[in-house]
């Protein structure tokens, strides 16, 4: 199965703790994702995704939702750092923000 992801959504924090910003895509023209943080990574070189999870009442914690194969985590990280880098670009040249879409990437 191939991973597409369209409608590329990011909006930057202020960093804190590593967290830098927050994603949210459409897969394969099929499903919403949202809610994914995007934390830098500890060796301090890039990025990485880290998805959400709940917290039950017993402190439990169970993932809501996350790719289970290494090659569908990997094409998803893939485009939405390509589309995050972007914006970091544009928004050191003093282009653009993130709604605005005139920098997108092509679809994946």
């Amino acid at each position: 199965m191939d991973i597409k992801l369209s409608e590329i959504q990011i909006v930057p924090t202020k960093p804190k703790d590593g967290l830098v910003g927050f994603v949210s895509f459409v897969l394969n023209n099929q499903f919403f994702v949202g809610d994914i943080a995007i934390y830098t990574k500890v060796e301090g070189t890039g990025f990485r995704l880290v998805y959400p999870a709940k917290t039950l009442f017993n402190g439990l914690k169970i993932n809501c939702f996350k790719p289970i194969t290494k090659d569908a985590g990997e094409a998803i990280e893939q485009a939405v750092m390509a589309h995050f880098e972007n914006l970091m670009e544009h928004s050191r040249q003093g282009k653009g923000n993130y709604h605005d879409e005139s920098y997108a990437p092509a679809e994946n």
